[in-house]
């Protein structure tokens, strides 16, 4: 759990006993890549954050996928609005490489603000982040073009993007494969 000592120790210090707690509640979940995490019409049982791995977030139709997140590496992962709500999905989560998760029950993780002021901080904060990156992903649908949309997600993730199937980054950005192929020889 190295990983998530760290991002949590760049947003506050954490007393031992604190952070005892707080590792206590989080179990260690592996995924293969192609593998769900979270299906379609099921509750979110957890928060988890990414030791190691790609994760993706789509709307599962019979025709067409929409790819409309990724996460990575040290971050956290989960389908949000299922998991505060306790309600089904409306979309599913895939391991787009072998993943490896530290995982928080909805339950634990109220324990664990109920009872540590660091972990009702760092549940603050981790919620904050997960809006900021939702406002940012529908600015960039407004505001940009497909070509600039992809320039950015590009400049953000350069080596990671590079691992993710055309397809999903073609849905993400909102446009077909094609039309990400003609972007792709403009701008190579």
């Amino acid at each position: 759990m190295g990983h998530i000592r760290e991002y949590y120790e760049r947003i506050i210090n954490l007393k031992e006993s604190d952070w005892a707690y707080i590792a206590s509640h989080f179990r260690k979940r592996v995924f293969a890549k192609g593998q769900a995490i979270t299906r379609k019409g099921e509750t979110e049982k957890y928060l988890s954050f990414i030791e190691e791995g790609m994760v993706r977030f789509y709307i599962p139709d019979e025709e067409n996928e929409l790819t409309f997140n990724f996460t990575f590496s040290r971050e956290f992962t989960c389908a949000y609005d299922s998991f505060l709500t306790q309600t089904p999905s409306a979309y599913e989560l895939q391991a787009l490489s072998d993943t490896m998760i530290w995982s928080i029950t909805y339950d634990d993780l109220q324990s664990v603000y109920a009872n540590t002021q660091a972990g009702n901080y760092l549940g603050r904060f981790a919620a904050e982040q997960l809006y900021l990156a939702k406002s940012k992903r529908e600015l960039s649908l407004l505001k940009y073009n497909a070509t600039e949309r992809y320039l950015q997600l590009f400049k953000e993730q350069p080596d990671i993007i590079r691992q993710i199937p055309l397809r999903y980054i073609a849905s993400y950005i909102g446009i077909t494969p094609q039309a990400l192929s003609r972007i792709r020889r403009q701008i190579c």
